[in-house]
């Protein structure tokens, strides 16, 4: 526990939960909840249903603090989300050659804008099961791309520059917010990046929905606001990601003023990625889906910690955050075709 400056023992951080006692919450992820509330500095905690262990902190929560600790946003800096609605129609779309096109997203660029990464990235084609309230273009017959990307190398070298010094938060931190903000525009554009790739792959345009980050810290009256894993929600529409056998979801958000204008980013990992293997079959079962689509992950192992029983039954995660008042469903969204990594000759 923290001290005051009289040598009193400090009093935890408030920490609101968004979620039911009955959803699925690592231990771990509320160990790490109550150490960060009684960390100096920290003001107030939010957690959402997607909430797991992170390596530095919890995955799906929103904290306020009187300082930045650039831990509590990672070292993927303005990892994020963008839904974009493609020019072609979903009764056109089919699954292998969608696949096939797809793999032109391995092929290297001129630096990284424009590329995927590894872990839980993807770029996916997307159908509609249920149009819940009207999105402005998008009928029952459209086809969407989600994007799901962060700042690849450039905000690694943003936290290994600035994290390790600032164990107990940065007092001076211009030149970090400097580097972060840059990374922050970077991911932005590299998912834009990739939409285009993939939309040029596809013989078809994209439009942009939403670009949501989730991986960040702003200033805010209160205080700084990190959010890890909890999308910024203050703005129409923000998409919620599932697994690709599962469906995503587009939200309308009306976060109260306690979920800190943050929401629930995906389905959040159930299962830690070294023990996918023992709880996964045949990868070559892996690479079809009960949506009849298709997932391009040349890399077994990643096909193997990426698995969809990895992941939280992400129902449950918008179920608990439409009965907590958070958001409410504009869209239901069906992977179609799931692209990770592909291994060019």
């Amino acid at each position: 526990m923290g001290h005051s400056l009289s040598g009193a023992p400090r009093l935890a951080a408030p920490i609101s939960r968004f979620y039911a006692p009955s959803s699925w919450i690592d231990g771990k992820a509320e160990d790490q909840l109550t150490a960060l509330s009684h960390k100096e500095g920290v003001l107030k905690i939010v957690a959402f249903p997607d909430l797991h262990p992170g390596k530095y902190g919890p995955v799906g929560a929103a904290i306020l603090a009187d300082r930045i600790f650039p831990q509590l946003v990672g070292n993927d800096i303005g990892c994020g989300m963008s839904l974009f609605l493609l020019d072609m129609p979903a009764h056109r779309l089919k699954a292998d050659k969608t696949a096939k096109r797809l793999r032109a997203l391995s092929t290297p660029t001129d630096g990284q804008l424009g590329t995927i990464g590894g872990g839980n990235h993807f770029c996916e084609v997307q159908t509609v099961g249920k149009i819940h309230t009207p999105v402005a273009g998008v009928s029952n017959n459209s086809t969407l791309l989600l994007v799901h990307s962060g700042s690849r190398a450039l905000g690694q070298a943003v936290f290994a520059t600035h994290a390790l010094e600032a164990a107990n938060g940065l007092s001076a931190p211009k030149a970090y917010l400097a580097a972060h903000n840059q990374a922050l525009r970077w991911a932005s554009a590299n998912r834009q990046a990739i939409a285009e790739r993939a939309a040029k792959a596809l013989r078809c345009a994209a439009q942009l929905i939403c670009d949501v980050p989730h991986n960040l810290v702003e200033a805010t009256p209160e205080g700084w606001l990190h959010r890890k894993g909890a999308a910024k929600a203050d703005q129409p529409l923000v998409p919620l990601a599932g697994s690709r056998e599962a469906p995503s979801y587009a939200l309308l958000p009306s976060p109260p003023p306690e979920a800190l204008a943050s929401l629930a980013h995906g389905a959040g990992r159930k299962f830690d990625r070294t023990s996918m293997k023992a709880r996964t079959g045949n990868p070559a079962n892996l690479s079809r889906t009960r949506f009849g689509g298709r997932v391009v992950c040349d890399d077994k192992k990643m096909l193997v910690e990426e698995a969809p029983k990895a992941y939280k039954n992400v129902q449950a995660v918008v179920a608990d955050i439409e009965s907590h008042s958070l958001a409410k469903r504009a869209l239901t969204l069906h992977p179609f075709v799931t692209f990770k990594k592909a291994v060019h000759s």
